[in-house]
């Protein structure tokens, strides 16, 4: 620690040591929480993020025939949901910094219960759209405020591989509608079963959530010191220092508050460096090309030759084999670290990508439609493992404590808008470009992705979020920097 920090934290710590003190004898004995089992009901959300916004491949031709739509209306079914993620994203930051995350949480699962059975009950193309819609406000919601809620609540060795499970539970999620599409969807009237069974998870992330507590920062940010402590108490093991943790929590958070102004301190000269890493990631995970995989997988299976059944079977694998990366990812994020395991994957994953283009000669199938579907697979489970993993953890690390769930909102507000933007476009893309030159495309956006992750996405493996915060206020959050000033 420098002599201006040092100096910094003496000076707070004889102004605040009546409030530390006064938390920190306390001995009453406290029921412990294991704070895996708050990481996996909260992570919940993520399992129904992944459910919701996958289930729609398989459920989108009944729809189509039931409702009779045309292209047009295919696509706004299909895509209204990524519409609510984008207001859910934008609004939930804000909420959050206001009213907890914990709340949130339980709100978040309530309308998912609600949109999922008026999905579900849907009688009408435009009330489908406005129902799905509402449960894309959810999703953008989930995404905003799990990841942040996880983060807060984990120490500092462990954090890694506790928010990762939020990513891991959105790709169950996409996988078990996959799945429930396969054996369901075929059925009359599948898709409407499929779009109610998701709200079953909900109902137990609701009840879960009361049982649930408030994250410690965010208990700080409110003035509420001593429950601040309570909660570190239960979450942390006895022999943890968590006075030396509550100060280190207070400081960044009083420092914090004097710097915060809101949107305003976001877009600011301090904060900008983690909105260009925490935004930078999210966007090139979409850009990059796994969701126009997801989405559009059946319809490249179908033009290598594969039947329906073959076809949505095959896309069960490309989610499978992406459910093993994740957890891959998970495994891996805390023992590499999140820079050298996005400098490792990523570069594979656009080799991939642009070897796949190779096996088309414009828009037809040119080569073993196995090794095709290897290249499929092998191209998306690299980007999964690595930049999906990174994405949601790095957004909710590097933001200072008092913008957090604002910035982490205009964070997921990219992710969904690139999101949106890959769905849009791919079709159109494929027709321009033609296939191969579609994944060409990705495949350098891979390329131009690793250079970005060299220059700009920092190592945050084992740090707290109170280091981090003051590598902004130092000028050593990129990695070069940080390099620098160890030298």
């Amino acid at each position: 620690m420098n002599n201006r920090s040092r100096s910094r934290r003496l000076a707070f710590a004889a102004l605040s040591t009546s409030a530390v003190t006064r938390t920190s004898i306390r001995t009453t004995p406290s029921r412990h929480l294991s704070i895996g089992w708050v990481a996996l009901v909260a992570a919940l959300g993520g399992l129904l993020f992944g459910y919701d916004t996958g289930i729609i491949a398989s459920a989108l031709p009944q729809i189509t025939q039931e409702f009779s739509l045309d292209a047009l209306e295919q696509s706004i079914v299909a895509s209204s949901i990524l519409v609510g993620c984008i207001i859910g994203a934008l609004t939930a930051g804000r909420i959050s910094d206001r009213i907890g995350r914990r709340k949130v949480l339980a709100g978040v699962a309530v309308l998912f219960i609600l949109a999922a059975i008026a999905v579900a009950l849907s009688h009408s193309y435009l009330l489908l759209v406005l129902f799905r819609i509402a449960l894309g406000v959810s999703v953008g919601a989930a995404s905003q405020v799990v990841p942040v809620y996880i983060a807060e609540l984990a120490p500092a060795a462990r954090r890694g591989r506790l928010v990762v499970m939020f990513q891991v539970a959105v790709i169950f999620g996409i996988l078990v509608s996959t799945v429930s599409g396969f054996f369901i969807g075929t059925l009359d009237g599948g898709w409407r079963i499929t779009a109610a069974l998701g709200a079953v998870p909900a109902i137990v992330m609701l009840v879960g959530s009361f049982l649930l507590p408030e994250t410690p920062r965010f208990l700080v940010l409110s003035g509420k010191q001593e429950a601040a402590a309570e909660v570190l108490r239960r979450l942390r093991p006895p022999a943890a220092d968590v006075q030396t943790e509550l100060e280190d929590i207070i400081q960044v958070e009083t420092e914090s508050r004097a710097k915060a102004r809101g949107w305003r301190e976001m877009f600011g000269k301090r904060v900008r460096p983690a909105l260009i890493a925490g935004v930078g990631i999210a966007v090139f995970c979409q850009i990059t090309g796994i969701n126009a995989i997801l989405y559009y997988a059946p319809t490249i299976l179908g033009n290598a030759g594969f039947d329906t059944s073959g076809s949505l079977f095959t896309s069960m694998l490309v989610s499978f084999v992406l459910f093993i990366f994740t957890l891959l990812g998970l495994f891996l994020i805390d023992r590499w670290g999140r820079r050298r395991l996005m400098l490792a994957f990523v570069p594979l994953s656009a080799i991939c990508i642009i070897a796949l283009g190779f096996s088309f000669n414009g828009s037809t199938v040119e080569g073993s439609p196995v090794l095709l579907v290897v290249l499929l697979v092998l191209g998306n489970a690299l980007n999964g493992g690595s930049l999906s993993v990174v994405a949601w953890l790095l957004a909710s690390e590097v933001y200072p404590l008092a913008i957090r769930g604002v910035a982490m909102g205009f964070t997921a507000f990219a992710l969904w808008a690139a999101d949106l933007l890959v769905s849009l476009s791919s079709l159109w893309l494929a027709e321009t470009l033609t296939i191969r030159g579609m994944f060409w495309l990705f495949g350098l956006i891979g390329f131009a992705a690793l250079a970005f992750v060299y220059f700009f996405a920092p190592e945050t493996k084992g740090r707290s979020l109170e280091n981090i915060e003051e590598s902004l206020n130092s000028g050593t959050f990129f990695p070069r920097r940080r390099r620098r000033n160890r030298n």
